[in-house]
């Protein structure tokens, strides 16, 4: 059987520790074997990452703009031990953060259900897709250790000079401030993200802030969101079928536990990425989430929702086998040739993509699979492989799916 050929490249990101070496195994023996894998490679390695400044960042996210989609491992995002344990230049900012920055994009993640792992919420019988806003809040803070009294305030100064305050706090001793900011531009980017999601995967949408205590920031994006769906989606959800609902957090949580799943849940920031974890964890595990960035001017990046498996990778340097999970990474490429084969109408790419998640599936639904599958699994008869074993089983019954 000759190999399926691509037309226009993926721009592939490479990360780090653990991730990176379940990377190439995946190259290796899933996609190289059946596709003519054409790539435009950059290396996001935290080295490589510290070597140019974060430039190479930059560079992969502008080359996402030029070819439309982006397939990412997981990256590490240094703190102080990282400094020290890769003698970095400075503490990089998130690779995620920039990338989503210059895309201006949501993201949207979704467990992978598989038979035999039940959901910790007994409800829960489809996946349930996070829509995370990816930008602004906390993740482009300022903060402010305050170290005694004196009055904190809030002050803006306009293209005019003209200035206005407000009075956060008077403080009478020892404090912390935050201020965070987001922009009605993004906003709306977001929103129309989400509305035309939700029209492509036909799923309900249902959006959540605390806009009754924050009565300008939360209260902007449920008006933004409004007024986008009143003027723009809303004939078009009416005639798929479709609901737009919005509430208070506090309220959406308990809805969400006690519903069935098989909508798409929209968050702020900070929100999505808790949220996101929980939705996770409680479907089986965050080695099995799926998450993909889509801009609006059409731009996808497909990457694992977890990180980059620290203690793995430190036992593998040691030449010790492990047992690490590869599914969310394999169904970030399969999104990615997916979504290549759908804009170049190439249909066997397509249909690889598919064949290569159903035997993702098949393989642990027979049994086999990695030992944090295995510890949450109702199946009978598990056999517990180390990650290239986990791979190589995959493949043989990619081989039998190719076949029929």
């Amino acid at each position: 059987m000759s190999k399926i050929q691509m037309n226009v490249p993926l721009v592939e990101m490479d990360g780090d520790e653990m991730t990176r070496i379940i990377w190439a195994y995946i190259k290796e023996i899933l996609l190289y074997p059946y596709i003519d894998l054409k790539t435009e490679y950059y290396d996001l390695g935290l080295k490589k990452r510290d070597e140019t400044e974060d430039q190479i960042t930059i560079d992969a996210a502008l080359a996402t703009k030029k070819y439309g989609v982006a397939v990412k491992c997981a990256t590490i995002t240094p703190n102080a031990q990282r400094v020290e344990e890769y003698n970095l230049k400075q503490m990089w900012k998130s690779p995620n953060g920039t990338i989503r920055a210059i895309l201006d994009g949501t993201v949207f993640r979704a467990p992978v259900v598989v038979k035999g792992i039940t959901p910790l919420v007994s409800t829960w019988k489809k996946p349930i897709t996070i829509a995370r806003h990816a930008y602004g809040d906390i993740y482009k803070n300022v903060e402010y250790r305050v170290e005694g009294p004196g009055k904190a305030e809030l002050v803006f100064t306009d293209a005019n000079g003209v200035e206005t305050r407000q009075t956060i706090m008077e403080f009478d001793g020892k404090g912390v401030l935050m201020g965070m900011h987001n922009l009605d531009r993004s906003i709306a980017s977001f929103a129309r993200a989400c509305f035309n999601y939700a029209l492509d995967v036909k799923q309900d949408l249902w959006f959540a802030t605390k806009d009754t205590i924050s009565k300008k920031y939360d209260h902007t994006f449920k008006d933004i969101f409004q007024e986008i769906y009143e003027k723009e989606y809303k004939e078009r959800f009416a005639e798929a079928k479709l609901e737009y609902f919005y509430t208070l957090i506090d309220d959406a949580v308990a809805r969400v536990i006690r519903s069935e799943g098989g909508y798409i849940w929209a968050c702020k920031n900070y929100d999505g990425d808790v949220m996101s974890d929980m939705v996770a964890t409680a479907f089986g595990s965050l080695a099995m989430m799926t998450s993909v960035l889509v801009s609006p001017e059409g731009y996808y990046e497909y990457e694992a929702a977890h990180g980059t498996v620290t203690r793995h990778y430190y036992k593998h340097l040691q030449g010790e086998e492990t047992s690490t999970n590869p599914i969310a990474t394999i169904f970030a490429w399969t999104g990615a040739l997916r979504k290549r084969g759908e804009l170049d109408g190439l249909q066997d790419l397509c249909e690889f993509a598919d064949q290569l998640e159903k035997a993702s599936l098949q393989t642990i639904e027979a049994g086999i699979m990695t030992k944090d599958l295995a510890l949450i699994s109702e199946l009978p008869n598990k056999k517990v492989v180390n990650t290239r074993d986990f791979l190589l089983e995959i493949n043989k019954t990619l081989e039998v799916i190719r076949n029929q």
